[in-house]
């Protein structure tokens, strides 16, 4: 869920439980966080033998590899791909996958064995042994990292530094001393000073709201906890609390408030944490980690530096898709991948903050150079100063045949009329033809097909995927549920590289055309319009209207294969 639209969700919290004095509140949210839920727990009336099972109040584990979950929206339907279509039939050849994010957990117990490993580095002896530029690359390279080993983690926003470049030239300056030759350039420190002023008050205020919140629900908790005499608090415990008690009824209902919005107090926690890096890093002119890197980043053309540390201080994201698209199946352990047969290579360039144009066309190249079949890319921003660097590595991958998929974004915005970025639209004309973007598809579906934080755009974004409340890896062994269109993309990037695998012969174009025309229509279903809720026919929201299918899609590849 978008933070505006969590900070809604908390406006609404207040409104409907309270917020003064010593009443608990309710509130929600999180960075990457779940969309509402269902809000009614599931019907328990007696069903007749044939009846239709009750709406789930809660996504399944595992539903973006079913064709549906029951009465709700489809999934992926990748089970069924492998029942049907790729059962005694291993992979024809390996799949390499560049994820180019906040790094991986390399030790994952779910991907340490399908990591993609330079067979022509030696690990560890600081010597360049294949040549390509970059000293022990074993399992990727980071391009947001220091020659000593030291990384960034957090960064500011593309729009604080734009406003600090702009104001190391304009800053006092008098608008009637402007020269004709700058005026545009004033014009634009103006627009863009009132936005990013604009933006971090609003940061500064949700932080002081929902500090105040966060107190209010941990006091709820602390009640909930006394009257129960008990050191921990499940949903369920919430739900069966009766009592007399004003104090208790009122934060059951905090409480409750949370769970029918599929959160819980953490996820409160998690939010407080990403308005307070947003005070202190993303808006903070001041705030200047680049020294951190060590390279001259005004030379756009330049290309090695960094370090080789495939992890980085937080790799939480980068795990979370990488094991979207590839965690190892069938171990009996955590979960299963979209794909077999594949290889993950970490090209680490996202911090907590907006990536560089710099790093994601080196990142874009570095990941060609070494091999990768496909590139997935989590992330986006809404300004690019240095696009046409940017546009100039994806033509590169374009013209070596490497499938580019991209996230949407998580705005609730209209991408046809708003700047996401990186883009397959060059700044002089044309696109990149090997390209998905991809939107999140919810797994309640009907009205709520569409994810309530997705961006849409009936021209600019292509397909949806599973994106809500997915389960997934991330460090030091563990699962959970993350939401994103940054879910999404990994989705397509794994279901890509699974038909890749086994059917080599088709190209990029060939496996683009196939997920596109195979995934399951619902132009005409109407839905709720991400960001304002406005109903529309979900087909106005991407170009195909439609949901990606991998059952569809490796039937389509397998005929296609035995035509050729």
């Amino acid at each position: 869920m978008k933070p505006t639209t969590l900070f809604s969700t908390l406006v609404l919290a207040y409104l409907l439980i309270g917020c003064a004095g010593s009443r608990p509140p309710t509130t929600p949210t999180t960075s990457d966080s779940p969309a509402p839920s269902n809000s009614a727990a599931p019907d328990t009336t007696t069903q007749a033998a044939d009846a239709p099972p009750p709406a789930p109040s809660r996504a399944p584990q595992d539903w973006y590899h079913l064709d549906r979950v029951p009465r709700s929206g489809p999934g992926l339907d990748t089970r069924a791909a492998y029942r049907d279509v790729l059962q005694g039939r291993p992979p024809q050849d390996t799949v390499q996958v560049a994820v180019i994010d906040s790094g991986l957990d390399i030790d994952h117990e779910d991907l340490a064995a399908k990591l993609w490993t330079n067979a022509d580095e030696i690990p560890g002896n600081d010597v360049d042994d294949d040549g390509n530029g970059y000293v022990d690359d074993v399992h990727g390279w980071n391009f947001i990292g220091g020659p000593d080993g030291k990384n960034v983690d957090q960064d500011t926003y593309e729009l604080t530094r734009i406003y600090v470049d702009l104001q190391e030239r304009f800053a006092g300056v008098d608008s009637a001393r402007v020269g004709p030759d700058a005026r545009d350039r004033y014009r634009r420190y103006q627009d863009i000073k009132r936005t990013f002023q604009k933006k971090r008050r609003e940061a500064r205020k949700r932080l002081a709201k929902v500090g105040k919140a966060q107190k209010a629900v941990q006091a709820s908790v602390d009640v909930l906890k006394s009257h129960l005499g008990t050191d921990s608090l499940t949903q369920s415990a919430v739900r069966s609390v009766t009592s007399s008690r004003r104090d208790v009824r009122r934060a059951q209902q905090t409480l409750q408030y949370f769970y029918d919005q599929d959160l819980s107090p953490s996820d409160l926690k998690d939010y407080k944490n990403q308005l307070e890096r947003q005070v202190e890093y993303n808006y903070n002119p001041d705030f200047n980690p680049r020294p951190i890197v060590g390279d001259d980043y005004a030379d756009k053309t330049e290309r090695r530096y960094g370090n080789n540390d495939a992890e980085g201080p937080d790799p939480g994201h980068g795990t979370h898709v990488a094991g979207i698209i590839g965690a190892t199946r069938d171990n009996s352990i955590g979960i299963d991948g979209v794909a077999r047969g594949v290889r993950l290579m970490s090209v680490r360039a996202v911090p907590n903050g907006d990536e560089r144009d710099k790093d994601v066309a080196n990142a874009i190249r570095y990941a060609v150079d070494n091999g990768a079949d496909v590139i997935n890319m989590s992330f986006g921003k809404s300004y690019s100063p240095h696009k046409g660097v940017v546009d100039a590595a994806v033509q590169y991958a374009d013209s070596m045949g490497v499938l580019m998929i991209h996230a949407a974004g998580n705005d609730g915005a209209n991408v046809d009329s708003t700047d996401n970025f990186p883009s397959p639209y060059y700044a002089d004309g044309g696109r990149a033809q090997r390209w998905i973007e991809v939107g999140a598809s919810s797994w309640e579906g009907g009205e709520k097909l569409a994810a309530s934080f997705s961006n849409y755009g009936a021209e600019r974004v292509d397909v949806f995927a599973p994106g809500h409340s997915i389960y997934s890896t991330v460090p030091d062994n563990a699962y959970e549920r993350n939401d994103g269109t940054s879910m999404a993309a990994p989705m397509v990037s794994g279901l890509a590289a699974l038909i890749m695998a086994h059917y080599p012969s088709l190209t990029a174009t060939d496996v683009r055309t196939i997920i596109l025309e195979t995934a399951t229509p619902y132009r005409n279903r109407t839905v709720a319009r991400p960001g304002d809720g406005e109903t529309v026919p979900f087909g106005t929201l991407s170009d195909t209207g439609a949901v990606v299918n991998a059952h569809a899609a490796l039937r389509r590849a397998a005929d296609r294969v035995a035509a050729q």
